[in-house]
């Protein structure tokens, strides 16, 4: 059987060479994409990926100046840590819904986690944090704050942390925020100057 859709596959002879040209434009077309966009790069948990859409830069920012720096990236917070394949599967969903409103120039100019984002993020401080959370010297000092933690968002009370009230690129216009350099090669950046 696999013969036979070998042989359904085939092109006809003297049509070898044109699907083969056009079949190589493709390939080479889709790593082209792949570098330019540094899809490779959402693969590691290095912050500064982030900011390879320059629209969460007040959001690296106010992190990079936050005590959470010292400890969490973006996914250790953002992303489901129960299972691998949740996490690669969590990120992969987030990453073309954000890929797509960068690419359609949809994206908005305040940002808002999602719902579904915002369960993802309270499982990770309490995962983080369960200890200050279940320290019975904690609790007798905030008497029933910790104690309902199921009704609530950690950030209703902890509101600054760790990204403060930072909204739109307006909120931090002095922020330094690292810019990805360009992937471009330097005879195309050549042409486009011309």
């Amino acid at each position: 059987m696999s013969k036979k859709l070998i042989d359904f596959l085939k092109p006809p002879e003297h049509w070898k060479v044109p699907v083969l040209l056009a079949a190589g434009v493709f390939v080479g077309l889709g790593f082209y994409v792949f570098y330019v966009s540094r899809a490779h790069s959402y693969l590691s948990d290095d912050p500064k990926t982030c900011v390879n859409c320059h629209i969460m830069g007040p959001q690296y920012a106010t992190w990079n100046h936050s005590a959470h720096r010292e400890a969490a990236t973006c996914n250790d917070c953002h992303v489901p840590h129960d299972n691998v394949f949740n996490t690669y599967y969590f990120k992969a969903k987030d990453g073309m819904r954000h890929a797509t409103m960068f690419t359609l120039r949809a994206e908005p100019q305040v940002i808002f986690i999602k719902e579904e984002g915002q369960h993802v993020v309270q499982q990770n401080c309490v995962r983080c944090h369960t200890q200050l959370i279940t320290n019975d010297k904690v609790l007798a000092q905030v008497p029933d704050v910790h104690q309902n933690i199921d009704d609530r968002f950690c950030w209703e009370c902890h509101r600054e942390t760790p990204h403060g009230r930072v909204n739109s690129l307006s909120s931090v216009p002095d922020a330094r925020i690292p810019v990805p350099e360009s992937p471009l090669p330097d005879w195309i950046k050549d042409l486009n100057s011309k």
